[in-house]
């Protein structure tokens, strides 16, 4: 029986199985073993070469436009940016990974419009486990939907949940340490609805025979998988309604009813025209700002403030990311730096290494000669 067989009959048997506390471990255990297949499965794809595109990552942040063919992708992505990728009314146009770059807020963006995926792309169809594998290396996801199809948000969340990539949420609070000897104990800061033996079953089920396991927040099997495997990709995304243009003023209302069936906050979507060039300016600052980039404009010596060209940054970051990012010298002959703006209680406050900037800080970096 060959691992695609197998995986088909795991899946029937989990399907085919009422959940209840009675069934939660083998359930747990099947699921595990799921995993491991399914793991095989791709090691043995990409061992023939079955890989992922190539594509390069530049700029200061990348985003992958994800849709089924035929949405606008491609259109989108010639509107946003100076790529020139194929457009066509017809299914397949985009067969490779396009890159262009967005410059807003003097960041350099990059956008990928992969290949439109079609179901089934996680276990390879349409070569989609390609095409996923560039959508995992991004830092967000941007839905394209089309205003007449929003049932297609559903059907591309679940490929790309079959491939790891978990949207909008952060890691489970789930920690595990190989021990010696004493098999498996486990741990918990909350009441788990888990019991210990389905717990101690799926770990088992992933090899591990000794370990100490702590779990800080209440999961159910799969986010445990989730926590035991840590091979997940977690990004944040947006989601776009593409033909805006197309919507009749009555219908809007049935538009904005499908979104919320799943989960989708009108309000929170962007409707966009690309083929008319609407909505794109909102579209632009949703992704700056669900990339939490920051600007900092560097005093140099001499020379005064650059606001030409900023250090572009990631919210949280401090002194010492940005002397990374700057590279050269600046880490090892760093002495002090001084900063005006949001993130500074006064003007030129004299700060360290873990002083964390913000969005329009004016920064000068002081070395050792």
């Amino acid at each position: 029986m060959g691992l695609e067989e197998e995986i088909r009959e795991i899946e029937e048997e989990i399907a085919e199985t009422p959940y209840n506390k009675s069934t939660e471990a083998h359930i747990g255990r099947l699921k595990a073993k799921l995993a491991d297949k399914k793991e095989k499965l791709e090691n043995q794809s990409s061992a023939g070469g079955g890989g992922g595109y190539a594509v390069e990552k530049t700029g200061d942040a990348t985003v992958a436009l994800v849709g089924f063919p035929s949405v606008g992708k491609s259109t989108l992505l010639n509107a946003l940016t100076n790529a020139e990728s194929e457009v066509g009314s017809y299914e397949f146009t985009t067969l490779d990974v396009n890159p262009g770059m967005l410059k807003h807020n003097d960041a350099n963006i990059q956008i990928l419009d992969v290949p439109g995926l079609i179901e089934g792309a996680a276990d390879g169809r349409g070569g989609g486990q390609a095409v996923l594998s560039v959508v995992r290396t991004a830092d967000l996801v941007v839905f394209v939907l089309s205003v007449f199809e929003i049932d297609q948000y559903q059907r591309l969340y679940d490929e790309l949940y079959n491939n790891k990539v978990r949207l909008d949420i952060e890691p489970p609070n789930v920690s595990i340490r190989k021990k010696h000897k004493d098999g498996i104990s486990v741990t918990s800061s909350v009441d788990l609805d888990l019991d210990e033996r389905t717990i101690k079953d799926v770990l088992r089920e992933r090899g591990y025979v000794n370990a100490n396991v702590n779990i800080g927040e209440q999961v159910d099997i799969d986010r445990l998988l989730d926590g035991v495997l840590d091979n997940r990709e977690y990004l944040p995304s947006l989601v776009s309604v593409n033909k805006a243009d197309l919507i009749e003023p009555d219908y809007l209302d049935t538009v904005h009813e499908q979104l919320r069936d799943y989960d989708i906050d009108p309000d929170e979507t962007i409707f966009i025209s690309a083929e008319e060039e609407k909505g794109l300016d909102a579209l632009k600052e949703a992704i700056w700002e669900e990339l939490g980039l920051i600007r900092v404009y560097m005093d140099k010596p001499g020379r005064g403030v650059d606001y030409d060209e900023p250090l572009v940054l990631r919210e949280g970051d401090t002194i010492e990311d940005a002397c990374t990012k700057l590279g050269g010298e600046f880490e090892e002959r760093f002495r002090f730096a001084r900063v005006s703006g949001p993130s500074a209680k006064h003007d030129e406050q004299q700060v360290g290494m873990d002083h964390e900037l913000a969005d329009e800080d004016v920064l000068r970096i002081l070395t050792t000669r």
